[in-house]
Formats: structure tokens, C-alpha cells, sequence
């Protein structure tokens, strides 16, 4: 990867650039979308449906989930197709074919980090104060970087071969947004049930950043722990098959 990092900034700069480039408000949007989501919702959840949060402002709890869950469903869907979308590039020359899909989250991450200056708003706007827990967002949002980069290899290269996984996708991301915490937080659910929560890692992941961010006390490291494992097997095996079936990329793209 290092003797391509200039390919890498080239196409992350590209990608970044390609999506903005004839919007009049430009990069305002990566910081609009999230903004707007998290105000429509914490109107519907928390003054229609009265969802209960613990002790923290409703929209500042609620922002916390949906920016990482927004980054997770961002980069796969964009991640998904970059294959099909670049199909000439892959006939033309030879490169690894994962630096295509690692500049694409590379060009999520910027629009992760810009939209969480919103988050900082909110921290000054709630009174939330600033602790040293929050450094540990960094290694937390590595994990997950790892986790989202080994599932989009994976499907990727399986959607260049079958394009109804992209369908199914969606309905699995919507399953799946209603099954992690983001609206509500895993005390709602009976003790008995909350063992589900450990065994999917955006629960583990949003989970943490609450607890580094807004609960200013150290992550769960065994569901930490379980998170990690998950990702480094993720990415070990969906490597693994990115890499054997890389060959026939050009073929049948």
C-alpha cells in the first residue's frame, strides 16, 4: 500500500472532489444530511414517542449513533459498486484492486470527520464537558474502519458477480439500523436479551463512543474485545477471498 500511497491520495482527492464539484453549497451537505437527520428524529423519538435517554440530551445522544452509523452505511454502499464503476480502469492497467475500495472509505472518513464538527457544536451547546475519555475515539473508530473495510471487500467483489447483492444490501442495512441502539439505548431492552448487542459490532461500536464521549468512562473492553475480533476476522477472511477472485475482475466486469 505504501508504494501506491500516491495512487491512494489521487483517487481519494478524486472522489472527494467528483461528488461535490457542480454543488453550489459543495461540501455543506456532509455536514446538512447528518444535521437534519438527527433534528427530524429527535423530534419524532423524543417528543412524539417520548424515548427516554440517561441523563444526556436526546439529540446530542442520538448524533452520537447516527454519525458512525451513517459512515458504516455510507462507505459500504458507495464501496459496493466501485468495482462495476471502474471497470475500464480495471481492464487498462494492473494495481491492487483493494486501493480502489480503501480510497473510497478514505474519502468517507473525511466526511465523517467534517460532519462530527456538528457533534462539537452540540457538546458546547448541551454543556457536555470535555474529558480525556475522548481521545479514545480514535482507536474506537479505527476498529470500526477495520470492520467496515473487510466488509466492503467482501461485497464489492461479490456484487461484481451477482449485482442483486446490492439489493439485498438494502434491506439488510434497514434490518440492521433497527437492531443496533441507535435510536434508543441497549437499557430498553430485557437483561436477558442484551447478550445480541455484543455479537454485532455496530452495537459495540456506537456503545463505546457513548461511553468515551458522553459517559466519560472507559469503554466495555470485553465487547470492545469482541468488536476487534470480529473485524480482524472480517477482514482476514474477506481479503482472503477479495484476493482470489481479483484475477477475473477485468473479465467480467
Amino acid at each position: 500500500m505504501w508504494r501506491h500511497w500516491d495512487l491512494i491520495k489521487n483517487l481519494t482527492s478524486r472522489e472527494i472532489k467528483a461528488r461535490y464539484k457542480q454543488s453550489f453549497l459543495g461540501f455543506f451537505w456532509i455536514i446538512l444530511n447528518p444535521f437534519c437527520q438527527m433534528l427530524i428524529m429527535s423530534f419524532v423519538f423524543s417528543k412524539i414517542m417520548k424515548v427516554q435517554n440517561l441523563g444526556v440530551p436526546y439529540p446530542i445522544f442520538l448524533y452520537t449513533g447516527l454519525l458512525p452509523w451513517m459512515f458504516f452505511g455510507n462507505s459500504l454502499g458507495s464501496s459496493m459498486g466501485i468495482l462495476v464503476g471502474n471497470g475500464s480502469l480495471l481492464k487498462k492497467i494492473y494495481f491492487p484492486r483493494e486501493i480502489l475500495i480503501l480510497s473510497t472509505l478514505l474519502a468517507k472518513t473525511f466526511d465523517f470527520f467534517l460532519a462530527s464538527i456538528i457533534f462539537l457544536f452540540l457538546m458546547i451547546f448541551f454543556k457536555v464537558p470535555f474529558t480525556g475519555f475522548m481521545f479514545l475515539f480514535i482507536p474506537i473508530f479505527l476498529i470500526q474502519f477495520l470492520f467496515i473495510y473487510g466488509l466492503s471487500l467482501f461485497l464489492s467483489a461479490i456484487n461484481l458477480f451477482y449485482r442483486d447483492v446490492q439489493y439485498l444490501f438494502d434491506l439488510v442495512l434497514t434490518l440492521w439500523f433497527y437492531l443496533t441502539p441507535i435510536i434508543y439505548s441497549v437499557e430498553f431492552f430485557p437483561e436477558k436479551y442484551r447478550f445480541i448487542f455484543k455479537f454485532n459490532p455496530m452495537s459495540v461500536f456506537i456503545n463505546a463512543y457513548r461511553q468515551v464521549l458522553l459517559g466519560r468512562n472507559w469503554p466495555s473492553w470485553s465487547s470492545l474485545g469482541i468488536g476487534l475480533g470480529v473485524s480482524l476476522m472480517v477482514y482476514l477472511v474477506a481479503y482472503k477471498i477479495f484476493k482470489k477472485l481479483e484475477g477475473t475482475f477485468a473479465d467480467v466486469v
